[in-house]
Protein backbone atom coordinates (compact mmCIF):
# COMPACT_ATOMS: atom_id res chain seq x y z
CA UNK A 1 0.00 0.00 0.00
CA UNK A 2 1.32 3.61 -0.92
CA UNK A 3 2.28 5.67 1.81
CA UNK A 4 2.59 9.09 -0.38
CA UNK A 5 -0.16 11.37 -0.28
CA UNK A 6 0.21 12.43 -3.54
CA UNK A 7 -2.67 11.30 -6.13
CA UNK A 8 -1.74 11.51 -9.73
CA UNK A 9 -4.42 12.52 -12.37
CA UNK A 10 -4.34 10.45 -15.76
CA UNK A 11 -6.96 12.32 -18.29
CA UNK A 12 -8.71 10.06 -20.26
CA UNK A 13 -11.09 12.69 -22.03
CA UNK A 14 -9.15 12.51 -25.54
CA UNK A 15 -9.31 8.68 -25.48
CA UNK A 16 -12.25 7.26 -23.16
CA UNK A 17 -14.10 10.74 -23.40
CA UNK A 18 -14.85 10.57 -27.02
CA UNK A 19 -16.02 7.24 -27.41
CA UNK A 20 -19.17 9.02 -25.75
CA UNK A 21 -21.46 8.84 -28.49
CA UNK A 22 -21.53 12.22 -30.59
CA UNK A 23 -17.97 13.13 -28.98
CA UNK A 24 -15.40 12.58 -31.72
CA UNK A 25 -12.74 15.17 -32.27
CA UNK A 26 -10.99 16.38 -35.20
CA UNK A 27 -6.80 16.32 -34.79
CA UNK A 28 -6.82 20.32 -33.65
CA UNK A 29 -9.49 20.05 -31.43
CA UNK A 30 -7.83 17.50 -29.58
CA UNK A 31 -4.50 19.67 -29.72
CA UNK A 32 -6.69 22.00 -28.31
CA UNK A 33 -7.79 20.29 -25.29
CA UNK A 34 -4.56 18.86 -24.56
CA UNK A 35 -3.25 22.25 -24.31
CA UNK A 36 -5.83 23.29 -21.71
CA UNK A 37 -5.05 20.07 -20.19
CA UNK A 38 -1.67 21.04 -19.85
CA UNK A 39 -2.36 24.37 -18.29
CA UNK A 40 -4.67 22.23 -15.53
CA UNK A 41 -1.83 20.63 -14.11
CA UNK A 42 -2.76 16.89 -15.09
CA UNK A 43 0.32 14.21 -14.96
CA UNK A 44 -1.28 11.88 -17.36
CA UNK A 45 -3.21 12.72 -20.56
CA UNK A 46 -4.47 9.57 -22.40
CA UNK A 47 -4.54 10.71 -26.30
CA UNK A 48 -5.85 8.06 -27.80
CA UNK A 49 -6.09 4.72 -29.55
CA UNK A 50 -3.48 4.96 -31.81
CA UNK A 51 -3.72 1.75 -33.73
CA UNK A 52 -8.06 2.52 -34.24
CA UNK A 53 -7.22 4.66 -37.30
CA UNK A 54 -4.97 6.81 -38.72
CA UNK A 55 -6.62 10.35 -37.97
CA UNK A 56 -6.34 8.87 -34.36
CA UNK A 57 -2.81 7.97 -34.64
CA UNK A 58 -1.71 11.03 -36.01
CA UNK A 59 -3.39 13.27 -33.15
CA UNK A 60 -1.55 11.26 -30.78
CA UNK A 61 1.32 11.63 -32.26
CA UNK A 62 0.81 15.44 -32.36
CA UNK A 63 0.13 16.22 -29.28
CA UNK A 64 2.84 13.95 -27.90
CA UNK A 65 5.17 16.29 -30.11
CA UNK A 66 3.89 19.35 -28.82
CA UNK A 67 2.52 18.77 -25.17
CA UNK A 68 5.06 19.26 -22.41
CA UNK A 69 4.97 18.82 -18.52
CA UNK A 70 2.49 15.93 -18.99
CA UNK A 71 3.18 12.33 -19.53
CA UNK A 72 1.25 11.30 -23.12
CA UNK A 73 -0.25 7.89 -23.05
CA UNK A 74 -1.18 5.68 -26.07
CA UNK A 75 -3.78 2.66 -25.24
CA UNK A 76 -2.54 -0.42 -26.71
CA UNK A 77 -4.59 -4.00 -26.89
CA UNK A 78 -1.87 -6.70 -25.66
CA UNK A 79 -0.69 -7.73 -28.77
CA UNK A 80 2.85 -6.57 -30.00
CA UNK A 81 1.11 -4.81 -33.71
CA UNK A 82 -1.00 -2.04 -31.03
CA UNK A 83 2.12 -1.49 -28.97
CA UNK A 84 4.14 -1.36 -31.81
CA UNK A 85 1.90 1.37 -33.68
CA UNK A 86 1.32 3.22 -29.57
CA UNK A 87 5.17 3.48 -29.43
CA UNK A 88 5.36 5.10 -32.43
CA UNK A 89 2.22 7.67 -31.65
CA UNK A 90 3.75 8.77 -28.31
CA UNK A 91 8.00 8.34 -28.59
CA UNK A 92 7.95 11.80 -29.22
CA UNK A 93 6.65 12.92 -25.69
CA UNK A 94 8.63 14.71 -23.05
CA UNK A 95 7.63 11.65 -20.62
CA UNK A 96 5.87 8.78 -23.20
CA UNK A 97 3.44 5.88 -21.38
CA UNK A 98 2.52 2.50 -23.27
CA UNK A 99 -0.62 1.78 -21.41
CA UNK A 100 -1.80 -1.84 -22.70
CA UNK A 101 -4.62 -3.64 -21.56
CA UNK A 102 -6.66 -7.38 -21.45
CA UNK A 103 -9.66 -8.54 -20.02
CA UNK A 104 -9.52 -10.68 -16.91
CA UNK A 105 -13.48 -11.91 -15.86
CA UNK A 106 -14.90 -15.16 -17.05
CA UNK A 107 -17.35 -12.78 -18.74
CA UNK A 108 -14.85 -11.54 -21.23
CA UNK A 109 -12.99 -14.59 -21.34
CA UNK A 110 -15.66 -16.72 -22.11
CA UNK A 111 -17.67 -14.20 -24.54
CA UNK A 112 -15.82 -11.84 -26.24
CA UNK A 113 -12.26 -13.70 -25.96
CA UNK A 114 -12.62 -16.92 -26.03
CA UNK A 115 -9.67 -17.64 -24.14
CA UNK A 116 -8.64 -19.66 -21.11
CA UNK A 117 -7.05 -17.90 -18.45
CA UNK A 118 -3.73 -19.60 -18.84
CA UNK A 119 -3.84 -17.98 -22.72
CA UNK A 120 -4.30 -14.43 -20.98
CA UNK A 121 -1.40 -14.83 -18.51
CA UNK A 122 0.40 -15.68 -21.47
CA UNK A 123 -0.57 -12.34 -23.32
CA UNK A 124 0.13 -10.53 -20.44
CA UNK A 125 3.43 -11.80 -19.57
CA UNK A 126 4.21 -11.52 -23.38
CA UNK A 127 2.85 -7.95 -23.82
CA UNK A 128 4.25 -6.35 -20.67
CA UNK A 129 7.42 -7.30 -22.01
CA UNK A 130 7.08 -6.18 -25.59
CA UNK A 131 5.84 -2.88 -23.96
CA UNK A 132 8.91 -2.42 -22.41
CA UNK A 133 11.49 -2.78 -25.00
CA UNK A 134 10.26 0.74 -25.53
CA UNK A 135 10.03 2.50 -22.39
CA UNK A 136 10.27 1.61 -18.51
CA UNK A 137 6.76 3.75 -18.48
CA UNK A 138 4.35 0.95 -19.32
CA UNK A 139 0.91 0.50 -17.96
CA UNK A 140 -1.30 -2.75 -17.53
CA UNK A 141 -5.21 -3.04 -17.14
CA UNK A 142 -7.42 -5.64 -16.07
CA UNK A 143 -10.32 -4.86 -18.51
CA UNK A 144 -13.56 -5.50 -16.15
CA UNK A 145 -11.14 -6.20 -13.39
CA UNK A 146 -13.99 -5.04 -10.77
CA UNK A 147 -16.28 -8.37 -12.45
CA UNK A 148 -12.79 -10.73 -12.44
CA UNK A 149 -12.20 -13.64 -9.81
CA UNK A 150 -9.84 -12.19 -6.96
CA UNK A 151 -7.63 -14.70 -6.84
CA UNK A 152 -7.32 -14.57 -11.21
CA UNK A 153 -6.89 -10.87 -10.77
CA UNK A 154 -3.87 -11.24 -7.90
CA UNK A 155 -2.65 -13.67 -10.38
CA UNK A 156 -2.78 -11.29 -13.54
CA UNK A 157 -1.42 -8.29 -11.71
CA UNK A 158 1.47 -10.37 -9.82
CA UNK A 159 3.10 -11.67 -13.58
CA UNK A 160 2.59 -8.09 -15.23
CA UNK A 161 4.77 -6.37 -12.10
CA UNK A 162 6.94 -9.33 -12.68
CA UNK A 163 6.80 -8.88 -16.34
CA UNK A 164 7.68 -5.07 -15.89
CA UNK A 165 4.74 -2.97 -15.87
CA UNK A 166 5.40 0.19 -13.81
CA UNK A 167 1.17 0.75 -13.14
CA UNK A 168 -1.30 -1.46 -12.26
CA UNK A 169 -4.45 -0.44 -13.33
CA UNK A 170 -8.44 -1.82 -11.98
CA UNK A 171 -10.79 -0.42 -14.16
CA UNK A 172 -14.53 -0.62 -13.34
CA UNK A 173 -15.37 -0.83 -16.93
CA UNK A 174 -18.92 -1.30 -16.86
CA UNK A 175 -19.26 0.90 -13.46
CA UNK A 176 -20.88 -2.07 -11.49
CA UNK A 177 -18.92 -2.10 -8.17
CA UNK A 178 -19.80 -0.28 -4.76
CA UNK A 179 -17.47 1.55 -2.46
CA UNK A 180 -17.10 -1.11 0.44
CA UNK A 181 -16.73 -3.85 -2.54
CA UNK A 182 -14.40 -1.89 -4.59
CA UNK A 183 -11.96 -1.43 -1.27
CA UNK A 184 -11.96 -4.94 -0.64
CA UNK A 185 -10.51 -5.32 -3.74
CA UNK A 186 -7.95 -3.13 -3.58
CA UNK A 187 -7.02 -3.81 -0.02
CA UNK A 188 -6.54 -7.67 -1.33
CA UNK A 189 -4.23 -6.49 -3.84
CA UNK A 190 -2.27 -4.83 -1.15
CA UNK A 191 -2.22 -7.49 0.64
CA UNK A 192 -1.80 -10.65 -1.48
CA UNK A 193 0.23 -9.14 -4.71
CA UNK A 194 4.12 -9.39 -4.36
CA UNK A 195 6.08 -5.94 -5.41
CA UNK A 196 3.13 -3.96 -5.41
CA UNK A 197 4.25 -1.42 -3.00
CA UNK A 198 6.88 -1.02 -5.93
CA UNK A 199 4.22 0.04 -8.70
CA UNK A 200 1.87 2.86 -8.67
CA UNK A 201 -1.85 1.78 -8.15
CA UNK A 202 -4.70 2.83 -10.56
CA UNK A 203 -8.16 2.48 -10.72
CA UNK A 204 -10.39 4.15 -13.61
CA UNK A 205 -14.34 3.87 -12.82
CA UNK A 206 -17.50 4.23 -15.36
CA UNK A 207 -20.29 5.78 -13.71
CA UNK A 208 -23.22 3.08 -15.06
CA UNK A 209 -24.55 3.22 -11.17
CA UNK A 210 -23.74 6.67 -10.81
CA UNK A 211 -21.06 5.94 -8.67
CA UNK A 212 -18.16 6.48 -10.27
CA UNK A 213 -16.60 9.26 -8.02
CA UNK A 214 -17.43 7.24 -4.79
CA UNK A 215 -15.43 4.66 -5.79
CA UNK A 216 -12.43 6.08 -7.22
CA UNK A 217 -12.40 8.08 -3.25
CA UNK A 218 -12.71 4.77 -1.64
CA UNK A 219 -10.09 3.07 -3.84
CA UNK A 220 -7.96 6.15 -3.07
CA UNK A 221 -8.01 5.42 0.73
CA UNK A 222 -6.55 1.78 0.31
CA UNK A 223 -3.81 2.65 -1.45
CA UNK A 224 -4.70 3.33 -5.11
CA UNK A 225 -2.56 6.46 -6.14
CA UNK A 226 -3.66 7.16 -9.48
CA UNK A 227 -6.96 8.04 -10.85
CA UNK A 228 -8.32 7.90 -14.16
CA UNK A 229 -11.09 10.53 -14.96
CA UNK A 230 -12.33 12.39 -17.99
CA UNK A 231 -13.51 16.28 -17.91
CA UNK A 232 -17.22 16.85 -17.44
CA UNK A 233 -17.20 12.83 -16.57
CA UNK A 234 -17.66 11.96 -19.99
CA UNK A 235 -17.40 8.56 -21.31
CA UNK A 236 -19.19 5.81 -22.77
CA UNK A 237 -22.50 4.83 -21.80
CA UNK A 238 -23.12 6.79 -18.30
CA UNK A 239 -19.27 8.43 -18.67
CA UNK A 240 -16.10 7.85 -16.10
CA UNK A 241 -15.18 9.51 -13.23
CA UNK A 242 -15.47 13.70 -13.00
CA UNK A 243 -11.91 14.63 -12.93
CA UNK A 244 -13.24 18.03 -11.37
CA UNK A 245 -15.27 16.07 -8.69
CA UNK A 246 -12.31 13.94 -7.77
CA UNK A 247 -10.06 16.89 -7.89
CA UNK A 248 -12.36 19.15 -5.89
CA UNK A 249 -13.74 16.73 -3.64
CA UNK A 250 -9.89 15.67 -2.37
CA UNK A 251 -9.17 19.25 -1.81
CA UNK A 252 -12.30 20.64 -0.26
CA UNK A 253 -12.71 17.18 2.95
CA UNK A 254 -8.66 17.20 2.72
CA UNK A 255 -9.61 16.42 6.76
CA UNK A 256 -11.25 13.18 5.41
CA UNK A 257 -9.16 12.50 2.72
CA UNK A 258 -5.49 13.81 3.29
CA UNK A 259 -4.51 13.52 -0.37
CA UNK A 260 -3.33 15.80 -2.69
CA UNK A 261 -3.21 16.41 -6.68
CA UNK A 262 -0.90 19.00 -8.63
CA UNK A 263 -3.54 20.18 -10.66
CA UNK A 264 -4.56 24.10 -10.53
CA UNK A 265 -8.17 24.23 -9.63
CA UNK A 266 -8.91 27.54 -11.15
CA UNK A 267 -8.57 25.80 -14.63
CA UNK A 268 -11.06 23.46 -13.86
CA UNK A 269 -13.97 25.64 -15.61
CA UNK A 270 -12.35 26.88 -18.46
CA UNK A 271 -11.63 22.91 -19.38
CA UNK A 272 -15.16 21.87 -18.40
CA UNK A 273 -15.73 24.87 -20.93
CA UNK A 274 -13.64 23.88 -24.07
CA UNK A 275 -14.66 20.62 -23.91
CA UNK A 276 -18.26 21.29 -24.14
CA UNK A 277 -17.26 23.43 -27.31
CA UNK A 278 -15.34 20.85 -28.84
CA UNK A 279 -18.03 17.98 -28.01
CA UNK A 280 -21.01 19.59 -28.68
CA UNK A 281 -22.04 17.87 -24.87
CA UNK A 282 -23.46 20.44 -22.78
CA UNK A 283 -23.08 20.38 -19.17
CA UNK A 284 -26.50 19.21 -17.15
CA UNK A 285 -27.31 22.68 -15.09
CA UNK A 286 -27.13 20.99 -11.72
CA UNK A 287 -23.40 19.19 -12.74
CA UNK A 288 -21.78 19.50 -9.31
CA UNK A 289 -18.48 21.90 -9.55
CA UNK A 290 -18.92 23.23 -13.49
CA UNK A 291 -22.70 22.61 -13.50
CA UNK A 292 -24.54 26.63 -14.49
CA UNK A 293 -26.69 25.97 -11.17
CA UNK A 294 -23.02 24.54 -9.28
CA UNK A 295 -23.21 28.43 -7.52
CA UNK A 296 -26.57 29.72 -8.11
CA UNK A 297 -28.94 30.61 -5.53
CA UNK A 298 -33.04 31.14 -5.47
CA UNK A 299 -34.47 30.41 -2.12
CA UNK A 300 -34.60 33.75 -0.28
CA UNK A 301 -33.22 31.99 2.88
CA UNK A 302 -29.97 30.65 0.93
CA UNK A 303 -29.64 33.99 -0.57
CA UNK A 304 -30.01 36.13 2.82
CA UNK A 305 -27.43 33.82 3.67
CA UNK A 306 -24.93 33.98 1.42
CA UNK A 307 -24.90 37.78 0.86
CA UNK A 308 -24.03 37.83 4.81
CA UNK A 309 -21.58 35.15 4.11
CA UNK A 310 -20.60 33.05 1.64
CA UNK A 311 -20.05 29.79 3.62
CA UNK A 312 -23.35 29.27 4.66
CA UNK A 313 -24.38 27.47 1.49
CA UNK A 314 -21.29 27.41 -0.22
CA UNK A 315 -18.74 24.88 0.63
CA UNK A 316 -16.07 26.28 -1.61
CA UNK A 317 -15.51 29.70 -3.65
CA UNK A 318 -16.69 29.77 -7.31
CA UNK A 319 -13.44 31.33 -8.18
CA UNK A 320 -11.36 28.31 -6.91
CA UNK A 321 -12.29 26.21 -9.57
CA UNK A 322 -12.29 29.24 -12.41
CA UNK A 323 -16.06 30.63 -11.91
CA UNK A 324 -15.36 34.47 -11.87
CA UNK A 325 -18.49 34.70 -8.84
CA UNK A 326 -21.49 33.10 -7.83
CA UNK A 327 -25.18 34.06 -9.19
CA UNK A 328 -28.11 35.26 -7.18
CA UNK A 329 -30.84 34.06 -9.18
CA UNK A 330 -34.02 36.09 -8.58
CA UNK A 331 -37.60 34.10 -8.68
CA UNK A 332 -40.32 33.72 -6.74
CA UNK A 333 -38.54 32.56 -4.05
CA UNK A 334 -36.21 35.34 -3.77
CA UNK A 335 -36.39 37.65 -0.57
CA UNK A 336 -35.91 41.18 -0.08
CA UNK A 337 -31.93 40.75 1.20
CA UNK A 338 -31.50 39.52 -2.87
CA UNK A 339 -34.10 42.04 -4.37
CA UNK A 340 -32.55 44.98 -3.15
CA UNK A 341 -28.87 43.95 -3.40
CA UNK A 342 -29.54 43.55 -6.77
CA UNK A 343 -30.79 47.29 -7.13
CA UNK A 344 -27.92 48.57 -5.57
CA UNK A 345 -26.13 46.83 -7.75
CA UNK A 346 -28.03 48.73 -10.76
CA UNK A 347 -27.12 51.63 -8.70
CA UNK A 348 -31.17 51.85 -7.24
CA UNK A 349 -30.68 52.93 -3.48
CA UNK A 350 -34.29 52.71 -2.48
CA UNK A 351 -35.99 54.07 0.51
CA UNK A 352 -38.38 52.14 2.42
CA UNK A 353 -41.71 52.88 0.82
CA UNK A 354 -40.42 52.75 -2.92
CA UNK A 355 -38.62 49.70 -2.08
CA UNK A 356 -41.60 47.93 -0.70
CA UNK A 357 -43.60 48.96 -3.69
CA UNK A 358 -40.70 48.00 -5.96
CA UNK A 359 -40.61 44.57 -4.30
CA UNK A 360 -44.43 43.85 -4.65
CA UNK A 361 -44.36 44.40 -8.23
CA UNK A 362 -40.95 42.21 -8.37
CA UNK A 363 -42.70 39.23 -6.70
CA UNK A 364 -46.20 39.73 -8.87
CA UNK A 365 -43.88 39.11 -12.02
CA UNK A 366 -41.92 36.08 -10.38
CA UNK A 367 -45.12 34.31 -9.75
CA UNK A 368 -46.17 34.61 -13.52
CA UNK A 369 -42.48 33.81 -14.61
CA UNK A 370 -39.94 31.40 -14.07
CA UNK A 371 -36.80 33.56 -13.25
CA UNK A 372 -36.54 37.37 -13.33
CA UNK A 373 -34.31 38.65 -15.52
CA UNK A 374 -32.19 41.51 -15.32
CA UNK A 375 -33.73 43.29 -17.98
CA UNK A 376 -37.55 42.82 -16.28
CA UNK A 377 -36.04 44.42 -13.04
CA UNK A 378 -35.41 47.35 -15.26
CA UNK A 379 -38.04 47.86 -16.68
CA UNK A 380 -39.75 47.16 -13.29
CA UNK A 381 -38.10 50.24 -11.74
CA UNK A 382 -37.65 52.51 -15.20
CA UNK A 383 -41.13 54.34 -14.48
CA UNK A 384 -40.25 55.57 -11.52
CA UNK A 385 -36.02 55.99 -12.22
CA UNK A 386 -35.70 56.58 -16.20
CA UNK A 387 -39.07 57.65 -17.67
CA UNK A 388 -38.83 61.19 -15.84
CA UNK A 389 -35.12 61.67 -16.98
CA UNK A 390 -35.48 61.00 -20.58
CA UNK A 391 -32.24 63.48 -21.18
CA UNK A 392 -32.47 62.18 -25.06
CA UNK A 393 -35.99 61.59 -27.47
CA UNK A 394 -35.88 60.30 -30.72
CA UNK A 395 -37.79 62.45 -32.75
CA UNK A 396 -37.17 60.74 -35.96
CA UNK A 397 -34.46 58.29 -37.68
CA UNK A 398 -34.19 58.63 -41.91
CA UNK A 399 -31.61 55.87 -43.73
CA UNK A 400 -30.76 55.10 -47.13
CA UNK A 401 -28.16 52.21 -48.48
CA UNK A 402 -28.73 49.32 -50.76
CA UNK A 403 -26.11 46.92 -52.37
CA UNK A 404 -24.47 49.33 -54.47
CA UNK A 405 -24.90 52.26 -52.12
CA UNK A 406 -22.31 53.60 -48.76
CA UNK A 407 -25.48 53.44 -45.94
CA UNK A 408 -26.32 57.20 -44.53
CA UNK A 409 -28.10 57.71 -41.68
CA UNK A 410 -30.04 60.64 -40.34
CA UNK A 411 -31.12 60.85 -37.14
CA UNK A 412 -32.79 63.97 -35.10
CA UNK A 413 -32.40 63.80 -31.01
CA UNK A 414 -34.28 66.38 -28.53
CA UNK A 415 -31.37 66.47 -26.41
CA UNK A 416 -31.98 68.23 -23.22
CA UNK A 417 -34.82 69.64 -24.43
CA UNK A 418 -33.11 71.18 -27.64
CA UNK A 419 -33.31 69.48 -31.17
CA UNK A 420 -30.22 68.73 -33.27
CA UNK A 421 -29.89 66.82 -36.77
CA UNK A 422 -26.90 64.70 -37.86
CA UNK A 423 -26.06 62.31 -40.79
CA UNK A 424 -23.80 59.50 -40.19
CA UNK A 425 -21.87 56.86 -42.43
CA UNK A 426 -21.46 53.08 -41.92
CA UNK A 427 -21.17 49.64 -41.66
CA UNK A 428 -24.58 49.16 -42.60
CA UNK A 429 -28.28 51.13 -41.56
CA UNK A 430 -28.08 50.50 -37.96
CA UNK A 431 -24.34 51.26 -37.08
CA UNK A 432 -24.85 54.59 -39.02
CA UNK A 433 -27.61 55.53 -37.22
CA UNK A 434 -25.66 54.62 -33.90
CA UNK A 435 -22.99 56.69 -35.07
CA UNK A 436 -25.00 60.06 -34.98
CA UNK A 437 -26.88 59.44 -32.34
CA UNK A 438 -23.26 58.71 -30.28
CA UNK A 439 -22.15 62.41 -32.29
CA UNK A 440 -25.42 64.02 -31.02
CA UNK A 441 -25.14 62.66 -27.41
CA UNK A 442 -21.56 62.79 -26.85
CA UNK A 443 -22.10 58.98 -25.55
CA UNK A 444 -19.51 56.12 -27.53
CA UNK A 445 -20.39 52.89 -24.86
CA UNK A 446 -19.04 49.45 -25.87
CA UNK A 447 -22.29 48.01 -27.41
CA UNK A 448 -22.40 44.22 -25.84
CA UNK A 449 -25.13 42.43 -27.28
CA UNK A 450 -27.97 43.14 -30.02
CA UNK A 451 -31.08 41.15 -30.13
CA UNK A 452 -33.73 41.66 -32.88
CA UNK A 453 -37.04 39.45 -32.34
CA UNK A 454 -40.41 39.65 -33.92
CA UNK A 455 -43.22 40.47 -31.87
CA UNK A 456 -46.30 39.48 -34.11
CA UNK A 457 -46.14 37.46 -37.43
CA UNK A 458 -46.21 38.09 -41.04
CA UNK A 459 -43.96 40.29 -43.53
CA UNK A 460 -45.62 43.34 -41.49
CA UNK A 461 -44.46 42.33 -38.25
CA UNK A 462 -43.52 44.54 -35.22
CA UNK A 463 -39.80 43.99 -34.52
CA UNK A 464 -38.77 44.04 -31.40
CA UNK A 465 -34.58 45.27 -30.23
CA UNK A 466 -32.84 44.70 -27.06
CA UNK A 467 -29.00 46.26 -26.45
CA UNK A 468 -26.70 46.29 -24.11
CA UNK A 469 -24.46 48.70 -23.51
CA UNK A 470 -21.15 49.46 -21.24
CA UNK A 471 -19.18 52.42 -19.99
CA UNK A 472 -16.78 52.70 -17.41
CA UNK A 473 -18.25 49.50 -16.08
CA UNK A 474 -21.65 50.70 -15.71
CA UNK A 475 -24.17 48.66 -17.90
CA UNK A 476 -27.34 49.12 -18.99
CA UNK A 477 -30.36 47.65 -21.46
CA UNK A 478 -32.22 49.54 -23.37
CA UNK A 479 -35.82 47.97 -25.45
CA UNK A 480 -37.46 49.73 -29.12
CA UNK A 481 -40.23 48.30 -30.84
CA UNK A 482 -41.42 49.32 -34.35
CA UNK A 483 -42.17 47.91 -37.92
CA UNK A 484 -39.21 49.28 -39.22
CA UNK A 485 -35.99 47.25 -37.36
CA UNK A 486 -33.95 50.21 -38.42
CA UNK A 487 -36.42 52.69 -35.76
CA UNK A 488 -36.68 49.99 -33.13
CA UNK A 489 -32.97 49.85 -33.04
CA UNK A 490 -32.51 53.36 -32.59
CA UNK A 491 -35.21 53.59 -29.98
CA UNK A 492 -33.78 50.88 -27.87
CA UNK A 493 -30.36 52.69 -28.21
CA UNK A 494 -31.79 55.72 -27.15
CA UNK A 495 -33.20 54.11 -24.42
CA UNK A 496 -30.13 52.86 -23.29
CA UNK A 497 -28.34 55.84 -23.00
CA UNK A 498 -31.06 57.49 -21.34
CA UNK A 499 -30.47 55.03 -18.60
CA UNK A 500 -26.65 55.13 -18.79
CA UNK A 501 -26.60 58.94 -18.14
CA UNK A 502 -28.54 58.63 -15.36
CA UNK A 503 -26.88 56.37 -13.60
CA UNK A 504 -23.67 58.49 -14.33
CA UNK A 505 -25.13 61.25 -13.04
CA UNK A 506 -26.62 59.14 -10.15
CA UNK A 507 -24.50 60.68 -6.80
CA UNK A 508 -24.79 56.82 -5.51
CA UNK A 509 -24.34 54.94 -9.09
CA UNK A 510 -22.44 51.41 -8.55
CA UNK A 511 -19.24 51.14 -11.13
CA UNK A 512 -20.61 48.02 -11.97
CA UNK A 513 -23.88 45.44 -12.12
CA UNK A 514 -21.52 42.30 -11.30
CA UNK A 515 -23.65 39.58 -10.27
CA UNK A 516 -22.68 38.50 -6.89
Amino acid sequence: MSSSNVVKIFDTTLRDGEQAPGCGMTAEEKLRVAHQLEKLGVDIIEAGFPISSEGDFQSVKVIADTIRGCEIAGLCRANYNDIDRGWEAVKGAEQPRIHTFIATSDIHLQHKLKKSKDEVLEIISGAVKHARNYTENVEFSCEDATRTDLDYLCQAVELAIRAGASTINIPDTVGYTVPEEFMHIIRTLNERVKDIDKVTLSVHCHNDLGLAVANSLAAITEGARQVECTINGLGERAGNASLEEIVMALKVRNDMNPYTTRLSTEQLYPASRIVSQVTGINVQPNKAIVGANAFAHEAGIHQDGVLKERITYEIMSPEEVGIPSNKIVLGKHSGRHAFRTRLEEYGYFLEDEPFKNAFKKFKDLADKKKYVFDEDIEALISEEFVRSSDFYELVSANYSGGSDMHPVATVKLRVDGEEFTISESGDGPVDAAYQAVAKLTGLNPALEHYIVASITEGIDAQGEVSVRVEDEGVITQGQGADTDIVVASVKAYVNALNKLRWRKEHPKRVSSRGMM
